[in-house]
């Protein structure tokens, strides 16, 4: 294998620089060494990691054939996390049946059949707000998308349950969303069970906890059997695999810690950036108000959800500060070629996101906000892949989209938001992904009167 641009800074800092500074990282080394750049992480026996930004070097990394690829030692870090039977751990036949059992829950009518409920949580979080109350998006967008979570994908309803899950769960992805806590992942060494105040001992005891919650839930839904239940936990526990197999509870409990810690963060970081940049840029908000106020029925989810303009929005922001900044890493097992050149065994194949989606020879301009660039082109699934790509990509696409649109739109045709603080953020990491800095302080002015029906008020 050609070595490309090998770094020559250590390989802790490397690592260090990777995990407290991923962005700057990554533009500082693109910006140095072109598309193509190799480093050492320690955490992973340092084999060499390549990351790629280039369009058809990403579309030959999707189109390498998964018997060739081990994507199990590339990501095995956050086992302890999301658990052996994640579908993000799965080899070659296996995860294809994971992702058949998957997919269904998020498309089609299934992920219609959401939408009501997603606008509802939305209406609940926010219906106390009124004029002059001063909020953190960032905190609220992480609100609403956990009780997304527990309502539409573990579908538990509110009670004693629900609101010990959720106070752990809360805990549980606050601490992982730390950077120090997070690298307790990437350092083995660090993973030792000291006792109940140790960190490593800490994590152990509230998964555990967060476990028993789950499996108990399972364990009632099992004896309940209702097959008129829509939530992304019972499609689960009554599809059936190839062999007509259920999965087990094992599997159900790993699936749904998986679909929890990949959405949670991840679409209310991206929240936040959207309510960021719609503010900051008075001509897209003044654009896009204009769209919102032609809905002639705010109770209609799929109305809201085909909005050009609206889904514009998501898709810049999305562009800007994609949901994860690289796709699913994948090491070589056996030699493969990418853009005319070979990468030996043990060599880790890395799709960069956020640099694919910053070249400028792709984007005109590609630091400014311009969701425009998405009425007037379409970009392949090579240049924009906000959710990975090829039979790696997030099986979870289509509902987080779907879920920003909504959310997006209903707070803003029920308030009128503005910053209190009008210097710029900047992209800082929370856990694995890029937050804007601060929070997003804003100040809520309720609107006087609504011309549309709202959900609520149905």
């Amino acid at each position: 294998m050609r070595v490309f641009n090998n770094l020559r800074t250590p390989e802790l800092l490397q690592t260090l620089q990777l995990i407290a500074q991923p962005t700057k990282f990554l533009e500082n080394n693109t910006a140095k060494y072109g598309d193509t750049f190799t480093v050492k992480v320690m955490g992973l026996k340092s084999p060499p990691i390549v990351f790629f930004s280039h369009p058809q070097a990403i579309s030959d990394c999707f189109a390498i054939p998964a018997r060739k690829l081990d994507f199990n030692k590339a990501t095995h870090v956050f086992k302890p996390l999301f658990g052996e039977n994640s579908i993000v751990f799965q080899e070659e036949r296996s995860h294809l049946q994971h992702r058949q059992l998957l997919l269904p829950a998020f498309h089609g009518n299934n992920l219609k059949s959401y939408g009501q409920i997603i606008c509802h949580i939305t209406e609940e979080v926010t219906q106390n707000w009124t004029s002059g109350t001063d909020i953190c998006i960032h905190s609220v967008m992480s609100n609403i998308t956990l009780e997304i979570i527990l309502q539409v994908v573990f579908g538990i309803t509110h009670g004693a349950r629900y609101q010990e899950l959720k106070e752990k769960l809360s805990s549980l992805l606050e601490d992982v969303t730390k950077p120090w806590y997070s690298s307790l992942f990437f350092f083995p060494l660090l993973q030792k069970d000291l006792g109940a105040w140790s960190p490593w001992g800490i994590f152990l005891k509230r998964r555990e906890q967060i476990d028993k919650l789950i499996y108990a839930e399972i364990s009632e839904r099992r004896l309940q059997n209702d097959a008129a239940r829509t939530d992304i936990l019972s499609m689960l526990m009554s599809a059936r695999d190839i062999n007509g197999q259920q999965m087990t509870d094992e599997e159900l409990r790993d699936q749904l810690v998986s679909l929890l810690l990949l959405g949670y963060e991840t679409t209310s970081g991206v929240l936040a950036w959207i309510f960021y940049l719609i503010q900051s840029h008075p001509e897209v908000k003044h654009r896009l108000m204009q769209e919102l106020n032609t809905l002639a029925d705010l109770t209609n989810p799929e109305a809201i959800t085909e909005l050009p303009y609206l889904t514009a929005v998501c898709q810049e922001t999305l562009r800007i500060h994609p949901i994860a900044l690289i796709c699913t890493p994948r090491m070589v097992k056996d030699s493969v070629e990418i853009i005319g050149q070979q990468f030996t065994s043990e060599t880790v194949l890395v799709p960069c996101i956020y640099l694919a989606h910053r070249r400028s020879e792709t984007y005109p301009e590609p630091e400014q906000f311009q969701p425009e660039r998405f009425l007037n082109h379409k970009f392949s699934p090579y240049e924009y892949l906000p959710f990975g790509g090829g039979y790696r990509g997030c099986i979870g696409a289509a509902f987080s989209m779907y879920e920003l649109k909504l959310v997006t739109a209903i707070i803003l045709s029920h308030f009128e938001l503005s910053l209190t603080d009008k210097r710029p953020v900047h992209p800082v990491r929370r856990g694995i992904t890029i937050v804007p800095s601060g929070g997003v302080k804003m100040v809520v002015t309720k609107k006087a009167k609504l011309k549309k029906q709202t959900i609520l008020s149905t």
